[in-house]
């Protein structure tokens, strides 16, 4: 266990794990702008469903006072391994917490996101995450 959570993972091994475990959930934790403008992964080709379900609310940033009553709503199964998302691995940790402490053991921290960590001029889209590894995603 990772300080208060089962740990951090890359979005490649991510990927692995949805393919190979059938109880295995994608929660996206970005908020609803970041879901219409950015992009969303794409889990058609695995047979699963993107939960979506914001740790912040935009556009003021509060912290969403439902989210472990949604994660229950979307994910019943709190064995299954659980896998945070963000844009960049950061609010999923807060995510990932808070769903173990819900009871959610095997709950994942996705490192670099959605979207990556900054590059040299303070852009995201290039070191790392979801998109820039290549993996399945979709614009809505």
């Amino acid at each position: 266990m990772t300080d208060g959570y089962a740990g951090d993972i890359t979005p490649k091994d991510a990927w692995d794990l949805l393919q190979k475990d059938p109880k295995a959930v994608l929660v996206d934790v970005r908020t609803h702008a970041e879901w219409a403008y950015v992009g969303l992964p794409d889990l058609s080709s695995l047979g699963k469903e993107l939960r979506m379900i914001s740790w912040v609310l935009f556009p003021k940033g509060d912290i969403n006072p439902e989210f472990t009553d949604d994660l229950e709503d979307q994910v019943a199964d709190k064995d299954a391994t659980v896998l945070f998302l963000c844009r960049s691995g950061v609010r999923s940790i807060a995510a990932a917490k808070a769903a173990t402490e819900a009871g959610y053991a095997k709950s994942y921290n996705i490192l670099t996101g959605f979207e990556g960590d900054k590059d040299g001029a303070n852009h995201r889209g290039t070191m790392g995450g979801w998109k820039v590894d290549g993996l399945p995603w979709v614009q809505k």
